[in-house]
């Protein structure tokens, strides 16, 4: 029987995170636009909850290059 729903290949799941990770910065940069001046306790916590959100779709993207064979050497100094 044929799978009717073929498993996505390495780069598309690689596109697909980089999609996500590219709303959530957007979220991020979308928050910083309407932050008051002084901003709140509320303000924080969303910003946190953002970043949050943010970092993890970043890794997920990144675990997504190393699964399609993107590994970047380090550029940490040793």
């Amino acid at each position: 029987m044929t799978d009717l729903y073929p498993a996505a290949d390495q780069r598309e799941l690689l596109r697909q995170a980089a999609t996500v990770h590219t709303a959530a910065s957007a979220d991020v940069e979308a928050f910083l636009r309407r932050l008051p001046e002084v901003p709140d306790p509320a303000d924080i916590t969303e910003y946190a909850n953002l970043l949050s959100r943010e970092e993890q779709a970043r890794a997920d993207r990144q675990a997504a290059a190393d699964a399609a064979g993107l590994q970047l050497p380090s550029l940490e100094s040793e």
